[in-house]
């Protein structure tokens, strides 16, 4: 009997730092479920709705395991939050990674074709106007 309370209370006390922060968990979740929402709306946006959807249920999901984790001393829901923290960061990662190299991509298409051409017509402007 004495272990499982020993265990609870190491389970609350390893879930505090993210309990105490449950809220502000919660509310990015919404948040991020209102934006894809607002993002369903366009036309193009309705391709990429799903994933700030996705990624405020994880989030929401999130506050409400590790309120579980906290209050009864659950190991599985602090278990489960983990994991969806770890979903979280996974996916935030990759689309930063894409979002990267996407801009790296069109860095280097506008200096291969689009700056040559105006690098001249720039230079034209600029004796033109202040000489």
């Amino acid at each position: 009997m004495e272990d499982s309370t020993s265990e609870e209370k190491l389970i609350a006390e390893i879930s505090y730092p993210m309990f105490h922060s449950r809220s502000w968990i919660k509310l990015i979740g919404v948040l991020g479920i209102i934006y894809g929402v607002f993002l369903a709306i366009s036309i193009v946006g309705i391709i990429f709705a799903w994933l700030p959807i996705w990624i405020g249920v994880l989030l929401y999901q999130t506050g409400t395991k590790i309120s579980v984790a906290y209050n009864v001393g659950d190991k599985t829901s602090l278990i489960k939050a983990q994991k969806n923290l770890a979903v979280y960061f996974t996916i935030y990662g990759v689309i930063v990674l894409v979002s990267l190299i996407f801009g790296l991509v069109i860095v280097l298409f506008v200096i291969y074709y689009g700056l040559p051409d105006n690098v001249e017509e720039i230079q034209k402007y600029i004796q033109n106007d202040f000489y």
